[in-house]
């Protein structure tokens, strides 16, 4: 007579322990590891991100900046330079404002041998002066105010 015995897979020496899985311990281990090798990753990628904005920033107000500076260097002699910077800033997609201008002209002395002086303003009247020189600071902004930067244009019949 032949006697049947069947096993079950729980009865088989050591298998019971590999089916039970991780334990919780072993997981919180697993996922501490992975937040400590994660985290500086996580860091450098976002250090990465901002310093591409900065730079994208920077060139968008570099480019503006060369466009206008262009632009009033090309323009005729007039007394408000400030169409020209803001086109500049307009061909952006940008808001007009975001660039602006200051003007000011040299005011010879009244003698060869005094001194003259800077003024603001690029014109005493409605007209340009004749052999007038003038200095257009332009100043280019970036919309979310970030990044700024200025160039000086003479402008000059001399």
């Amino acid at each position: 007579m032949t006697i049947a015995t069947s096993v079950h897979r729980d009865e088989v020496p050591g298998r019971a322990q590999r089916d039970q899985g991780f334990s919780i311990v072993e997981l919180v281990v697993t996922i501490g590891i992975l937040g400590v090798l994660i985290a500086p990753l996580m860091s450098a990628a976002i250090a990465s991100i901002r310093a591409s904005s900065s730079t994208r920033n920077l060139a968008q107000v570099q480019t503006v900046l060369q466009n206008a500076a262009d632009r009033v260097n090309r323009a005729p002699k007039g007394c408000d330079y400030t169409v020209y910077a803001q086109a500049a800033a307009q061909s952006q997609g940008w808001a007009a404002g975001q660039a602006t201008i200051v003007q000011s002209r040299y005011v010879p002395g009244s003698t060869p041998a005094a001194a003259g002086s800077w003024v603001s303003g690029a014109c005493s009247g409605l007209v340009p002066d004749a052999l007038l020189v003038q200095v257009v600071t332009v100043t280019v902004t970036s919309p979310d105010g970030s990044t700024k930067s200025s160039v000086q244009v003479v402008k000059s019949d001399i």
